[in-house]
């Protein structure tokens, strides 16, 4: 493997041939708010330019250029002007005879209520000029205007999806590597755990994990706030306390060994860092506490 991450997404292109049925299309400088209003067909409206506001079944939203608005039909809706000398200006198609895999028919789901997607700066470009080469074929009256305007349609709507799909697929590379990220971690733990009384180096864990040492350092620390080194002292320290509880421990140096450390001083002075005392004070002590 490479290092790339594979994700298949399932298909949202349509069960049959898409033909849709255009009912308008239209663009509009929004200086004036327009009635709280419903329609009994589905419409989008593409912010081309500005900032408003859109009241959404009872609840207010704030749009911007680059926002796709997907109003299924019965949604109550209407924009509302937050600064009259840069009004919105939006583009609207009114439509139906749609049907995409795994979704309702004459419907598109972005996953989320309202359905508002905002547009990667690519799509954007794609979808503005779908949005005004429709409107130029819409009022032009030439003959097989209706054929043009079903053809940018469906344009319109692949470039909807497209986007859409992008945004899925992103999110389950994100959660793949997240997960993978995870694993990775439990695992170089768990031999941690297992190994710590040998000679254990941050190349080693790299080498069993099949990764680079400086990936391992940068999620080992991001997912456990330590570095695995670092991980691996509090774990041999760990150990070597409960040892030196233990009334036939041996001396210092075989508890030392016993955890991986061959250089009794080095050992010592990571555990009076670490506990504040001396090894040798610690096992005295517990001693201590055994006989009292």
């Amino acid at each position: 493997m490479d290092g790339g991450v594979c994700v298949q997404t399932e298909a949202f292109f349509p069960c049959d041939d898409l033909n849709p049925t255009v009912y308008f299309v239209c663009k509009q400088k929004r200086v004036k708010e327009c009635i709280y209003h419903e329609h009994d067909f589905p419409q989008i409206s593409v912010i081309l330019s500005g900032k408003g506001k859109y009241l959404i079944d009872d609840e207010l939203f704030e749009v911007e250029a680059g926002d796709i608005l997907f109003f299924d039909s019965k949604v109550r809706h209407h924009n509302v002007v937050v600064n009259d000398k840069e009004p919105m200006v939006e583009f609207f198609v009114g439509f139906a005879d749609i049907h995409f895999q795994n979704m309702p028919e004459n419907s598109i789901d972005f996953g989320v209520y309202p359905k508002i997607m905002h547009m990667k700066s690519h799509i954007k470009r794609e979808v503005s000029k779908i949005c005004y080469d429709m409107i130029a074929e819409y009022q032009s009256g030439q003959p097989g205007t209706e054929l043009m305007v079903k053809a940018y349609m469906i344009q319109l709507l692949i470039q909807v999806v497209r986007g859409l799909t992008i945004d899925v697929q992103k999110t389950e590379v994100e959660q793949f590597e997240n997960y993978n990220r995870s694993y990775v971690v439990k695992r170089i733990i768990n031999y941690l755990n297992e190994n710590y009384e040998q000679r254990i180096s941050l190349e080693q864990i790299a080498h069993n994990m099949y990764l680079s040492p400086v990936y391992i350092s940068k999620i080992f620390k991001e997912e456990t706030g330590e570095s695995p080194i670092n991980y691996l002292i509090k774990i041999r320290l760990e150990k070597a306390k409960e040892l030196l509880q233990v009334s036939n421990s041996g001396s210092i140096k075989n508890v030392a060994k016993q955890v991986g450390y061959e250089d009794v001083y080095h050992f010592s002075k990571l555990f009076k860092k670490y506990y504040g005392i001396s090894p040798m004070y610690y096992k005295k002590n517990v001693k201590a506490k055994m006989n009292a």
